[in-house]
C-alpha cells in the first residue's frame, strides 16, 4: 500500500480556527488559574488572551474574512479580562471594560454587568454611584429571574444602610418579604433588625426577630443545633474541626451555613433583648420563649447566660447565681459554661468553697475548660496549696497557650513560693502576648528589683509610666522609681518621683517622711513643714508628727510659733516625755520659767522606773499613743547608712523598714548640759525623727501578703513591719 501522505500546510481559515482554540483555552486556564487563587497568574493569561483576540480580529480584516468575526469570543475574552482586574483591585480598569461591554449593543444580556460595577463602587463606599448602578441593573434584568432581582435589592438596601438612610433600607428589605421571604437570607433579616434599632421602633424589632426565626433557606429545613458549635470554650479554633467521616463537600458547605445562621440568630437576640419589652428582664423572657418556640433551644440555653451576665453587670449577684444554677441538670456543655461563672461568682464572693465545688463541677463536664481549671486554681491558692495551684494553672496552659488569666497566676503564684526565675519566665511570656499590659509590666519591674537587677527594674517601671498605653500618673510605680533612684544615690532624681507620687497620692506616710527628711537634710524646715502637718492630719492620734512640725519652727528660729506648738501638744498628751523635754529646752533658750515642766519630768521618769520601763522610753503607761525615740538634726547628715539619707532606707521590694533617721537621743534630760554652754557653742538642736512609716496597704490584685509578713505583728516598733511594695489596686 501506498505510504499515508504528508498533510498539506494549514490553510488560512483552518489557522484562525487554530487562534480561536487557542484563545478559548487562554480564557479557561485564565478562569481555572483565578479559582485556585493565583490571580496574579489569572490576569496574565487573560492579557494573553485579549491580545491574540485583536490579533485573530486583525487576520481576518486582512484576508477579507469579516463575516467570520466572532461575536461572542470578543464578549467572553472582555468580560474575563475585566473580572480579572477587578480580582487584582485594578478598579479603574475594570470599569473602563466594563462600560465598554455594557454600551455594546451586540452583547446580549451585557447590561447585567452593571452590578459587578456596582459592587466595584460598593467596595470603593462611593454607595450613591452604586445604587445607580444596581437599579440600573434592575431594569435590564427580567421579571421572571427573581432569584437575581432579589440580590440586587438587598444590595440595594446594604448600600443604604451604609449612608445610614435606614427608613430607605427597611424599604429595601421589606420587598423581599413579598412572597414568603423566600428570598431572604439571615444577613438581611440582621441587617432589617439593625434598621428597626436604630429608629428605635420597639415592636418593628419584635416583628423583625420573629421574621429572622422563620427564615427557610435551601439546605437548611434540618437544623441541627449541635453542629452550629456555639463558641464553647472547649473548643480551640481548629479549622478541621467539623470534617467527620462521611462528610462530603455538600455536607460542610451545609455545616457552615447553620453555624453562620446561629451567629446571626444570637446577635439578634443579644441585641433586642434588653429594648423589646418594659424591662430588660422582660425582654430577655420574650427572647428566650420565642427561641425555644422555634426550635432552637440551645441557642435559647445561651440567652439564659446573656441574662445572668446582665445580672453580672449590675451587680445584681444573686439574680445571676438563680439563673445560673437551673443548668446543673442540663446538657454538659451548658453545664460547663454556668459552672465556671458560678465558681467566679462565689469566688468574688470569697465564698471559697462553694467556688471550688462549682470549678470542680465544670472540669468534670470539661475537662478541656482553661477558664474553669483557672477557677479551681484560684480557689487552692486561697486555701495555700500552692503547689497544688500551681500545677493547675499549668494544665490550663496546656489546654489553651494563650489562657492569660492561667499564665498571670502561674506568675504570682510562683512569686509567692519564691521562685522568681520562673515567675519572670511567665510575666515574659505574658508581656510578649500583651505587649503594654501596666500590670504585667508592674510585676516585671517588681521580680527584677526582687532578684537585685535595679537597672532593668528601672527600665520596666520608666516603660510603665512612657508608654502610650502606660499610667504616667500612677503614684505607686513614681514611688518605687524614687526608690531606685534612692538606691542608686540619685537623690535628685528620687526627690523629683517622690514629688510627683505626692502630686497624684498625697496620703503615702512613706513618701512624705521622704520629703519632710529630705527638707531638713537640705535644712529647707519651712519646706519640710507642710509634709510633717499633712502626716499630722492622715495620723491624728501620733504625737511624733506635730513634735516634728515644732522642731522645725524651733529650727527655724520661730521659738514662739514653736513653744505655742508644745504646749497644745503638752495640753492633749500631757504625759509625753518627749514633749516636756523639748518645752524645758525651749524655755530656757526663751528665758522663760520652766521649773513646773522639769518637776513634771522628774515625776514621769519616777512613774517609768516604778513600772520597770526604763528610762528609753518616751511616755508613762497611761499615754495611749505609740512614739519613738528622737533624734537629731546632726544625725541626719551623720547616719549609719551613708549615702542615703540619713539613713532613711526602704529594703528590697518591702515596705520602709530598718533604722530610723537619727541618733538616740539622750534618756534623760539634764538641766547641767545648758548651763555649761555659757557663751560656747549650742549644742545641735534636737529635731524628734521618726522611724520609718508604718502604713498598711492594699495588696496587687489576686496577690496576698505572705503569711510570715503577719509574725510581727506583735512588734510595734517602726522599721520591723514589712509591708509588700506593691500597686494600688487596678
Amino acid at each position: 500500500a501506498k505510504p499515508l501522505e504528508k498533510k498539506t500546510e494549514l490553510s488560512p481559515e483552518e489557522k484562525l480556527r487554530e487562534m480561536e482554540k487557542e484563545i478559548h483555552r487562554l480564557v479557561e486556564q485564565s478562569a481555572i488559574t483565578r479559582e485556585n487563587g493565583n490571580v496574579r497568574e489569572a490576569l496574565e493569561k487573560a492579557k494573553e488572551a485579549g491580545k491574540k483576540e485583536r490579533q485573530l480580529c486583525r487576520l481576518r480584516e486582512q484576508q477579507n474574512l469579516l463575516d467570520q468575526l466572532n461575536v461572542d469570543l470578543t464578549y467572553a475574552v472582555c468580560l474575563n479580562l475585566a473580572i480579572q482586574h477587578e480580582a487584582n483591585d485594578n478598579d479603574t480598569e475594570a470599569l473602563t471594560i466594563y462600560t465598554q461591554i455594557v454600551k455594546n449593543k451586540q452583547y446580549p444580556f451585557s447590561g447585567r454587568f452593571r452590578v459587578n460595577m456596582g459592587n466595584i463602587y460598593f467596595k470603593q463606599e462611593k454607595w450613591t454611584a452604586a445604587i445607580k448602578m444596581y437599579r440600573m441593573a434592575l431594569d435590564q434584568i427580567p421579571n421572571n429571574v427573581q432569584a437575581i432581582r432579589f440580590k440586587i435589592m438587598r444590595n440595594i438596601g446594604h448600600a443604604f444602610f451604609k449612608m445610614h438612610q435606614f427608613p430607605d433600607a427597611i424599604d429595601s428589605y421589606e420587598n423581599l418579604l413579598a412572597h414568603g421571604g423566600q428570598h431572604l437570607d439571615f444577613m438581611t433579616g440582621f441587617n432589617l433588625i439593625l434598621c428597626y434599632y436604630a429608629l428605635g421602633d420597639k415592636e418593628k424589632m419584635k416583628a423583625g426577630f420573629l421574621k429572622l426565626l422563620n427564615i427557610e433557606q435551601v439546605g437548611l429545613e434540618d437544623f441541627d443545633e449541635e453542629e452550629m458549635d456555639l463558641e464553647s470554650p472547649s473548643h480551640v479554633k481548629d479549622p478541621n474541626r467539623n470534617i467527620t467521616e462521611g462528610d462530603d463537600a455538600l455536607r460542610e458547605d451545609v455545616k457552615r451555613r447553620q453555624r453562620e445562621a446561629a451567629r446571626f440568630i444570637v446577635n439578634a437576640a443579644n441585641l433586642v433583648a434588653p429594648l423589646v419589652d418594659k424591662t430588660p428582664v422582660a425582654g430577655y423572657d420574650w427572647v428566650i420563649d420565642s427561641l425555644n418556640n422555634h426550635g432552637f433551644p440551645r441557642i435559647g440555653s445561651e440567652m439564659e447566660i446573656a441574662k445572668a451576665s446582665y445580672f453580672l453587670k449590675r451587680k445584681e449577684f444573686d439574680q445571676a447565681i438563680v439563673v445560673l444554677k437551673k443548668f446543673e441538670r442540663k446538657e454538659p456543655s451548658l453545664m460547663a459554661c454556668a459552672a465556671t461563672n458560678l465558681s467566679f461568682l462565689y469566688f468574688l464572693e470569697a465564698e471559697h468553697g462553694s467556688a471550688e465545688k462549682y470549678a470542680d463541677m465544670a472540669v468534670k463536664a470539661d475537662r478541656y475548660n482553661a477558664r474553669a481549671l483557672v477557677n479551681k486554681g484560684n480557689c487552692m491558692f486561697m486555701n495555700d496549696e500552692f503547689e497544688r495551684s500551681k500545677e493547675v494553672y499549668l494544665e490550663a496552659i496546656g489546654v489553651s497557650a494563650d489562657c492569660l488569666e492561667a499564665i498571670y497566676n502561674l506568675g504570682l503564684v510562683n512569686m509567692h513560693i519564691g521562685k522568681y526565675q520562673e515567675a519572670l519566665l511567665a510575666f515574659d511570656k505574658l508581656h510578649s502576648i500583651t505587649h503594654v499590659n501596666c500590670e504585667v509590666m508592674w510585676q516585671l519591674g517588681d521580680i527584677h528589683e526582687k532578684l537585685g537587677n535595679n537597672a532593668k527594674a528601672h527600665e520596666w517601671f520608666s516603660l510603665l509610666i512612657t508608654s502610650p498605653k502606660g499610667r504616667p500618673t500612677d503614684p505607686g510605680v513614681l514611688a518605687r522609681l524614687a526608690n531606685l533612684f534612692n538606691k542608686a544615690g540619685d537623690e535628685t532624681q528620687a526627690f523629683h518621683y517622690h514629688l510627683e507620687s505626692y502630686k497624684y497620692w498625697p496620703v503615702d506616710m512613706n513618701v512624705i517622711t521622704w520629703l519632710g527628711i529630705y527638707y531638713v537634710k537640705q535644712e529647707m524646715y519651712e519646706a519640710a513643714i507642710p509634709f510633717f502637718a499633712r502626716a499630722a492630719q492622715i495620723e491624728p492620734n501620733e504625737v511624733k508628727w506635730r513634735l516634728m512640725v515644732a522642731s522645725c519652727f524651733r529650727r527655724m528660729g520661730s521659738y514662739p510659733q514653736a513653744l505655742k506648738l508644745y504646749e497644745d501638744i503638752h495640753r492633749l498628751h500631757p504625759n509625753d516625755i518627749e514633749c516636756v523635754r523639748y518645752l524645758i529646752t525651749i524655755c530656757k533658750e526663751m528665758k522663760q520659767k520652766y521649773d513646773h515642766y522639769a518637776a513634771h519630768l522628774r515625776k514621769l521618769e519616777r512613774i517609768q522606773e516604778v513600772q520597770g520601763m526604763g528610762p528609753e522610753s518616751r511616755a508613762v503607761p497611761s499615754a495611749p499613743p505609740r512614739v519613738q525615740r528622737m533624734g537629731t538634726v546632726t544625725a541626719i547628715g551623720d547616719g549609719d547608712d551613708g549615702g542615703e539619707l540619713g539613713a532613711y532606707k526602704r529594703p528590697e521590694a518591702s515596705g520602709v523598714g530598718g533604722k530610723g533617721i537619727g541618733g538616740s537621743m539622750r534618756d534623760r534630760y539634764d538641766p547641767d548640759e545648758d548651763e555649761q554652754g555659757g557663751g560656747e557653742a549650742q549644742p545641735p538642736v534636737e529635731l524628734y525623727e521618726a522611724q520609718e512609716v508604718e502604713v498598711q496597704k492594699k495588696a496587687a490584685p489576686k496577690r496576698r501578703l505572705a503569711p510570715k509578713a503577719q509574725e510581727q505583728d506583735e512588734e510595734d516598733d517602726w522599721g520591723n513591719d514589712e509591708l509588700d511594695d506593691v500597686l494600688p489596686p487596678m
